[in-house]
């Protein structure tokens, strides 16, 4: 098919981006084509027309206003798409034939620089992985804010947890056409957008070398890698393929270890809730929530950051704890800080922006406001005690950068428009040749208003008006009833509208191409001296961020020194290596939400001789509430928060695994149980003696004889192998007799009292194992029939006092108890079973009475004996629910 010259163009551009949608720029619009319009009028509900191409059909088509786009592309990055910006590079007016059009960028889910899709206290990370050898290099990069880590982590698992710290909105996953399968399945239940490309390996035999080339400022005791530096140059490259500017504010680059900081797996993130709720995926309710009393956007980030990964070192632990005792203690200098905060801008994005190129001059002004603030901010922490040692250290390396202010004071006005082509954004007295063509277009749009003022006492006519617009330029506007009375041949006509007649004179057509081309060299001359001083500023931009982190550091501290103050938390004790000792702790979630409502604090110690708490009770008492406050209370302290308790002393822990309430993927195609069997597998294959395991209700989703097997064996690996710090809850009342068997373990259970009928959980930790499950009482108390309540409690009765007793027919049935069974062979299974004596002890066990009577039925009875054995001996009671179990036991009853 041939086509016209502008859609050859188009196709040519749209072959080497196939994988966008190309916004093709025409005039004031930006169009698609093809396929592209076909997709795009359904994804942003937009009208799909046709226009000709050069062919005999009419091409798809469909276009949105270029002062609009914006908007239209969110939609599609929102949605998982890449859109390819192409612009038009030639002057249309100095362009014969078709103009030159290029793509200028190309923006994915994880290249967003500005816009509604950026949350303000959220980063918007694009992740870099590559595998070799079992070992896979994560580079993590943050383009709005010149965020970049990168790591080199074990196993696809190991990936994931830490991909998982940085929730990615895109993926680039480095790996031959051939390879990367199996990587790219493992990623797709997170819905992350996953871009292939082909990694470059060249000069990885000398990584650290290479990093150097790459970044000014390589932070971290870490050495590169090779896996490390594939991740980090691929990143590199699809970021310059897609934006093709300058990318200068990513000068800097953080390696560490990833056993730097506490691990936390998927599933224990969402368990804990720590920066989302579960329920409905939303910050309120999440720890995030409770801790952020943040001012900044960066401060709010960077809280994000410290909950993600909280601390391994105590010394880097206590020397917040140190800054959020200083700001607890100067709590009038605190609050001099939090409203000097308010007038500081989100100083990281401004700084990537203005050295990204696309800073407007309302952003130069709210920098300059931002640093005006910071010498106040030093000063108050400069007022606090001697022995704030953090904070002093932080007040005295902050550089304010009032040159860099100084330079925006000169040049941009207090109050620029946001469009930056038409002018007002320079002051005056600021540039000479400036001002001069300033001069020239005020004093010709004077002599415009003199020349309406002189018209109107010739021609006698008060309605007559000079008006300007774009596609006319000036006329001399008259409406059609005075146009009998003006002069003759004095005016040259220039157009008609419905009710007047527009007219020109060629003193004002002289005139007009004198201000239009004063107003024209102005804003030229405007926009080209607000992009110098733009760049010069972007020349500062590692000091800019340098003190972005220093302000965002503040802000956090204040807001944990906050929170603190204001829940009467306390500043956990720290060692090194020892027992867990909180005494009265709290959720902090739950109490933050109960305002008003009184909370139950309960106390937990782990120590080596005491590392497990089996804790039973019935639902509603309070069981996962407890351990997940227990959780989140080493969260905190590692860090650097105070606590929810009265007292506390924690040695870090390396990992925290959680299985709680686990729910069906039915994306994946499996059930409840094979998730939890899923979580307890990663907890017992990473597990070790510095964890933290917490265990809600292990084994609910099989038989009861199978979920109690499979949680007594568990809780047997943990205490044998693993020997890490847990806690378990269940409700199957057996296992506690695993205290006598297992010494590092304890019973303990939730309180509960009955007062008339009443079933009151009094939400208290008390040692032992309870005794009821209270399941019918809380069927109740959620509104099932009263019917079916009533119904429950006789089959309760029914099932717990079922007995064996004497009938007219046969003789009574004595049920001989074995032996005691010698402690050490007690952990080999969930319930021992000896060795059956032989079918004449176990006939003369059960039927000893009959056998010695004279009775007529003797010989029935000896009969019925075999059977009964026989049944006896097939029976598979641990495979048993307790219904057969029962149903079992009255067939065997109504044969005796």
């Amino acid at each position: 098919m041939t086509h016209t010259p502008m859609m050859q163009q188009y196709l040519t551009i749209k072959a080497r981006h196939q994988d966008a949608f190309l916004f093709f720029r025409l005039g004031d619009f930006y169009e698609l084509f093809f396929e592209d319009a076909v997709r795009a009028s359904k994804e942003l509900e937009i009208t799909l027309t046709g226009r000709a191409g050069g062919g005999d059909e009419r091409i798809p088509m469909c276009g949105v206003p270029y002062h609009s786009v914006d908007a239209y592309i969110a939609q599609l990055i929102e949605k998982g798409y890449k859109v390819a910006i192409c612009e038009q590079v030639e002057d249309t007016k100095q362009t014969k034939g078709v103009v030159r059009r290029e793509v200028t960028r190309i923006i994915t889910p994880g290249t967003v620089m500005e816009g509604k899709l950026l949350g303000e206290k959220e980063n918007n990370y694009l992740l870099g992985v590559y595998r070799a050898d079992g070992l896979l290099g994560l580079a993590a990069c943050d383009i709005s804010t010149g965020e970049f880590y990168a790591t080199e982590v074990r196993g696809i698992t190991g990936m994931l947890d830490e991909m998982t710290q940085y929730s990615p909105s895109e993926i680039v996953l480095l790996a031959p056409d051939t390879d990367g399968e199996e990587l790219a399945e493992r990623l797709a239940p997170y819905h992350v957008v996953v871009t292939r490309r082909p990694p470059n390996l060249d000069g990885a035999d000398r990584p650290q070398d290479a990093l150097g080339t790459l970044f000014s400022d390589i932070a971290g005791e870490r050495t590169c890698t090779e896996s490390m530096l594939v991740a980090i140059r691929g990143l590199l490259a699809y970021l310059e393929e897609t934006q093709k500017r300058s990318l200068a504010h990513l000068h800097r680059i953080q390696l560490y270890e990833a056993n730097e900081y506490m691990v936390l797996d998927p599933f224990t993130r969402r368990n804990l809730e720590l920066v989302e709720t579960i329920r409905d995926k939303t910050k309120k309710g999440s720890l995030l929530w409770l801790l952020d009393q943040t001012v900044t956007a960066m401060g709010g980030r960077l809280l994000r950051r410290w909950i993600d990964k909280p601390l391994l070192g105590v010394v880097q632990i206590e020397r917040r704890q140190r800054a959020v005792e200083q700001l607890i203690d100067g709590w009038m200098v605190r609050d001099e800080l939090r409203t000097l905060l308010e007038d500081v801008y989100d100083l990281e994005r401004l700084a990537g922006r203005i050295a990204y190129g696309t800073a407007s001059a309302r952003d130069l002004v709210q920098l300059k406001t931002s640093l005006a603030t910071i010498p106040a901010l030093k000063q108050a922490l400069a007022e606090l005690a001697p022995e704030a040692d953090v904070l002093r250290e932080l007040a005295d390396g902050m550089d304010a950068c009032l040159d860099v202010a100084e330079i925006i004071e000169e040049g941009i006005t207090d109050d620029p428009p946001l469009a930056l082509k038409d002018g007002g954004l320079i002051k005056e007295g600021y540039h000479e040749y400036l001002d001069k063509l300033r001069t020239a277009s005020r004093e010709g749009k004077q002599w415009i208003a003199e020349l309406e003022q002189q018209e109107r006492q010739i021609t006698g006519i008060r309605s007559l008006k000079v008006g300007y617009n774009k596609v006319f330029g000036y006329y001399i506007e008259v409406t059609k009833a005075n146009l009998g009375t003006l002069p003759p041949n004095r005016y040259e006509r220039k157009q008609t509208l419905a009710n007047a007649e527009r007219f020109i004179t060629p003193e004002l057509k002289e005139k007009e191409a004198l201000i239009l081309e004063a107003e024209e060299k102005r804003t030229g001359l405007e926009y080209e001296l607000f992009v110098e001083i733009r760049e010069a500023v972007a020349r500062e931009v590692k000091r800019l961020q340098a003190l972005a982190q220093q302000v965002a550091t503040i802000d956090v501290l204040q807001s944990l020194a906050a929170i603190a103050q204001e829940n009467r938390y306390v500043k956990p004790q720290m060692t090194v290596d020892g027992p867990m000792v909180i005494t009265e702790g709290r959720h902090p979630v739950v109490e933050a939400v109960l305002r008003g409502e009184p909370f139950v604090p309960n106390d937990t110690e782990l120590s080596h001789e005491h590392a497990m708490l089996l804790i039973t009770g019935p639902n509603m008492a309070g069981k996962s509430t407890y351990m997940r406050q227990v959780a989140l209370i080493v969260i905190m302290a590692q860090l650097g928060s105070y606590v929810p308790a009265e007292f506390a002393t924690l040695a870090p822990v390396d990992r925290i695994f959680t299985r709680i309430g686990a729910a069906d993927d039915l994306v994946g195609g499996q059930s409840t149980f094979m998730v939890e069997m899923k979580e307890i597998e990663v907890t017992l294959t990473n597990a070790n003696a510095r964890s933290l395991v917490i265990i809600d209700e292990l084994g609910r989703g099989t038989s009861t004889s199978e979920g109690m097997s499979i949680a007594q064996a568990v809780i047997e690996y943990l205490h044998d192998v693993v020997g890490c710090k847990t806690l378990v809850s269940t409700h199957y009342h057996e296992l506690s007799h695993l205290e006598l068997t297992l010494p590092r373990l304890q019973n303990f259970h939730m309180a509960v009292d009955e007062l008339n009928d009443t079933v009151i959980f009094l939400r208290k930790l008390i040692g032992g194992p309870a005794d009821k499950s209270y399941g019918i009482y809380c069927a109740q108390i959620a509104g099932l029939p009263e019917r079916i309540i009533e119904r429950a409690n006789e089959l309760l009765s029914s099932y717990e006092g079922m007995a064996l007793p004497a009938t007219a027919d046969a003789a009574p049935v004595v049920i001989v108890a074995p032996e005691p069974v010698a402690e050490d062979h007690v952990q080999e299974g969930m319930a021992e079973v000896t060795e059956p004596a032989s079918d004449a002890e176990v006939q003369l066990a059960l039927f000893e009475e009959t056998a010695s009577s004279a009775s007529p039925v003797a010989s029935k009875v000896s009969k019925a004996e075999e059977k009964l054995v026989r049944q006896l001996q097939e029976a598979d009671l641990l495979n048993m629910t307790p219904m057969q179990a029962m149903n079992f036991l009255f067939e065997l009853k109504k044969q005796v």
